[in-house]
C-alpha cells in the first residue's frame, strides 16, 4: 500500500519519492517506464536472504525478465576495484541501453550501483529501492551517485537522477541499531538545516519512537525529503546551495576514512562531524550558545554519538583529501542559525586543529 509520495523537480529532471508498506506496487511502476529490456537489481546477500523472495514475487508479476546481481556488504566495498567485476556481470548477461538498474538497499548499495548505471554504455536508467533509515532519507533522493578510492570516499561519481524511488518501510524493521543511528543522524541533520516545526516536532521525540511508532518514521522521512528536495530542485549539481547538505561532512568522512570504515557507520561519523561544525559555527559565525546546547540536546535524546575519540591531528590529517579543500583550507557548511546554514565557508588549519581539541576535550553526553 502507498502511503505517501512527493515529487521532486529540476531543472531537466522530475520524478516521484514513494513511501510503502511494502514490495507492492513495484512491480506496476516497473512496467510504467518504456521499453525495458532487462531488470536488473544490484544488492547483497545479506539483504537478499532477507527480502529476495518478497521482490521475486512482485517482479514476477510483470512481463520483464529480471535478474540479481550480488555485490559485497560494507562500505569498503563501495570501491573503484569492484566495479570492473559488475560491468563484466551485465556485458554476460547481455544488458543493453534499454536495461534498467534496480538498486536494492542501503546507501552504499545505492551510491554503487547508481553510478553502474550512471556508467554502463554511458548511462543506463536506474531506481533506488531503499531498505535503510539513511538511504530512505537521504542517499536516494537528488541523484548522486559515487564510489570511494584508496585515499578517500566518494571521490569519483556522478550526478545521476533515477526514474522514481520506491521505499517499502517495512525494511526498516531489521536494522540494527548502527543503522538506526545512520538514517537518524541525517534527520537530524535536515532538521538542523531547516529549523522550524521539523527540529521543534523532533525534539519532541525520542528514539524509541522511531522503532514503536510508524507515524514518527513516516514523519521523519517524508520531512527529510522535503528539505532534501527544495535544495536539489535549486541546485542539482551541487554548484552552490546543494553544499548546505554536507552539513557534518567534512569531519564525518575525515573518522570513517582514518578508522577504515570500520568504526562508524556513515550517519555515527556524520553525526560526531555535526557537533565540530556547530563548534566552528559558534566561533566563526555567532551561532548562539543556547542552540548548541538545543542541538546537542536532541542528539542525546535521540542517543546520537557526539565524542570525538580519534586524534585531532590525525583527523585533520584526513581533511586533506575533502572534495572541498581550497589551496590551503578547507571549506565547511556552516550555521548562522537553525534553518540558516552557509556553506563554502574556508577554515584555515590552526583554528580546525584547536576547534577539534576542544571538540575531543567536551564532555557532551551526560
Amino acid at each position: 500500500m502507498k502511503l505517501s509520495e512527493r515529487e521532486i523537480v529540476g531543472s531537466g529532471f522530475r520524478y516521484p519519492i514513494e513511501l510503502h508498506e511494502d514490495f507492492v506496487g513495484l512491480s506496476e511502476k516497473l512496467s510504467s517506464l518504456k521499453k525495458v529490456s532487462h531488470v536488473f537489481v544490484l544488492t547483497n546477500r545479506e539483504i537478499a536472504g532477507i527480502y529476495e523472495k518478497y521482490i521475486t514475487k512482485e517482479l514476477k508479476n510483470t512481463s520483464i525478465p529480471f535478474s540479481f546481481i550480488y555485490l559485497k556488504a560494507g562500505e569498503k566495498n563501495k570501491h573503484i576495484d569492484r566495479v570492473k567485476k559488475v560491468y563484466q556481470q551485465l556485458i554476460e548477461k547481455d544488458a543493453d541501453r534499454n536495461a534498467v538498474i534496480v538498486a536494492f538497499g542501503g546507501g552504499v548499495v545505492g551510491d554503487f550501483a547508481g553510478f553502474i548505471a550512471a556508467t554502463y554504455q554511458r548511462g543506463i536508467r536506474f531506481v533506488q529501492v531503499p531498505t535503510t533509515l539513511l538511504a530512505s532519507v537521504d542517499s536516494s533522493v537528488g541523484g548522486k551517485v559515487a564510489v570511494n578510492v584508496d585515499s578517500g570516499k566518494n571521490m569519483v561519481g556522478a550526478f545521476y537522477q533515477p526514474e522514481f524511488v520506491f521505499a517499502p518501510l517495512f525494511t526498516l524493521s531489521t536494522l540494527p541499531k548502527k543503522e538506526w543511528s545512520c538514517g537518524i543522524a541525517e534527520v537530524v541533520k535536515h532538521t538542523f538545516l531547516d529549523g522550524g516545526a521539523f527540529l521543534e516536532t523532533l525534539s519532541t521525540r525520542k528514539r524509541s519512537d522511531f522503532f514503536e511508532k510508524s507515524d514518527t518514521v513516516r514523519y521523519a522521512i517524508e520531512e527529510s525529503v522535503r528539505v532534501k528536495a527544495r535544495i536539489v530542485a535549486e541546485d542539482e549539481r551541487e554548484s552552490g546551495l546543494r553544499a548546505v547538505l554536507n552539513l557534518g561532512h567534512t569531519t564525518g568522512h575525515a573518522i570513517e576514512s582514518l578508522t577504515a570504515y570500520k568504526k562508524y557507520s556513515h550517519g555515527e561519523a556524520v553525526s560526531v562531524g555535526l557537533v565540530t561544525a556547530l563548534l566552528l559555527s559558534k566561533s566563526i559565525l555567532g551561532f548562539s550558545e543556547s542552540n548548541f546546547q538545543k542541538a546537542i540536546s536532541l542528539m542525546n535524546q535521540l542517543e546520537l554519538p557526539t565524542v570525538l575519540e580519534e586524534k585531532p591531528e590525525l583527523v585533520l590529517q584526513h581533511m586533506e583529501h575533502d572534495k572541498k579543500k581550497d589551496g590551503n583550507t578547507l571549506k565547511f557548511v556552516l550555521l548562522e542559525d537553525f534553518g540558516k546554514p552557509k556553506f563554502g565557508v574556508p577554515v584555515d588549519r590552526k583554528m580546525i586543529l584547536e576547534t577539534l581539541k576542544l571538540h575531543k576535550g567536551m564532555k557532551l553526553n551526560g
